[in-house]
């Protein structure tokens, strides 16, 4: 079976499966209600949560900015945003899901910033790591002080716990195996770009060549210990996001008639990044169900009454990432292969 119908197969199969999700979902809630509530939403409340998804499209330009300024002469706050709405493309039609926009980016920030795909790979993957820990920080800082006392709720702390204390093993692990896990790379690797560098007739792309690319992949991951700065303005910006984010969610809520604090919310946005590792183009389905399904929990409501919310949010938030998104991806340097 060749490449492109495996991928188009992938896709159908990952619309397919959130499909079926998000359906049994809303079957089991009752998808008279859901759809009641989300259609009574008030005027005022989809309009702030429009606001809410184009800030939060915005904020995401912070840690773009930070992170790729080690690069050559880095990325203008408008490239940055640019980079950012083009990776939330990206993340949003996948067939791989919202995991796979960082090695596609890296293409085109190599090319803004005159520089090689492994390095902008490298710190892309450095400022994936910290966004996604600073967000699991806060929220389990937020979980332990707001919902340890909550019976209910004590899975939604213990995950969060969990899924933190993994990636900081994770981060430890590759950094202490550094040199093992750059052999196996080279190993891994070299003999797929011997191939793909014959298909399009590309000289000297040999094992050296690899090698040399894993170094400079870690030779920027490394050097980001001389630049602090940089990590917490992306983990700022991480942080941010995830309170524009939370804020949209509160907002739909009380636009459907559900008052419920607001940093539980907070606490709750990074849970459902566990989706991302099902292969479902902008997780649909899974990511609806996991945090729906985790408000429910958390704040005491029916499920029908986050769901609505949600679907809301998600209603204006995909659009804006398909259409925002094209357009950066339209003019980003790069395309040739």
């Amino acid at each position: 079976m060749s490449a492109p119908r495996r991928a188009l197969l992938r896709f159908l199969a990952g619309v397919a499966l959130g499909g079926a999700a998000l359906g049994a979902y809303l079957w089991w809630v009752g998808l008279d209600s859901v759809v009641e509530r989300a259609t009574r939403t008030a005027g005022w409340a989809v309009a702030v949560v429009a606001l809410l998804v184009v800030l939060e499209g915005l904020a995401d330009g912070i840690g773009v900015w930070a992170s790729v300024r080690p690069l050559g002469e880095g990325l203008s706050p408008g490239q940055a945003v640019q980079f950012a709405l083009a990776g939330d493309f990206f993340d949003t039609l996948s067939p791989a899901g919202p995991v796979s926009s960082e090695p596609i980016m890296a293409k085109f920030v190599g090319a803004a910033t005159g520089t090689t795909y492994s390095e902008a790979l490298g710190v892309r993957g450095v400022a994936k790591y910290v966004k996604s820990g600073a967000q699991l920080a806060v929220s389990t800082v937020l979980a332990l002080v707001l919902l340890v006392g909550t019976p209910e709720a004590r899975v939604v702390v213990t995950t969060l716990g969990v899924a933190l204390a993994g990636l900081l093993a994770v981060g430890v692990a590759l950094l202490w195996s550094r040199e093992a896990t750059s052999r196996a790379l080279v190993a891994a690797l070299a003999p797929v770009v011997r191939i793909v560098s014959g298909l399009y007739r590309a000289e000297g792309h040999d094992r050296a060549t690899v090698a040399a690319a894993v170094e400079r992949f870690w030779t920027r991951v490394v050097r980001f210990r001389d630049r602090p700065g940089l990590l917490a303005l992306v983990a700022a910006g991480g942080v941010v996001e995830q309170t524009l984010t939370a804020a949209a969610l509160w907002a739909a809520l009380a636009g459907t008639g559900t008052t419920v604090p607001l940093l539980p919310i907070v606490a709750l946005v990074p849970l459902p990044q566990a989706a991302s590792a099902v292969p479902i183009p902008a997780s649909l389905g899974a990511y609806d169900v996991l945090l729906a399904g985790a408000l429910a929990l958390v704040v005491g409501v029916p499920a029908a009454a986050t769901a609505a919310p949600v679907l809301v949010v998600r209603t204006l938030a995909l659009p804006f990432a398909l259409s925002a998104g094209g357009v950066a991806v339209a003019f980003l340097r790069g395309w040739r292969l």
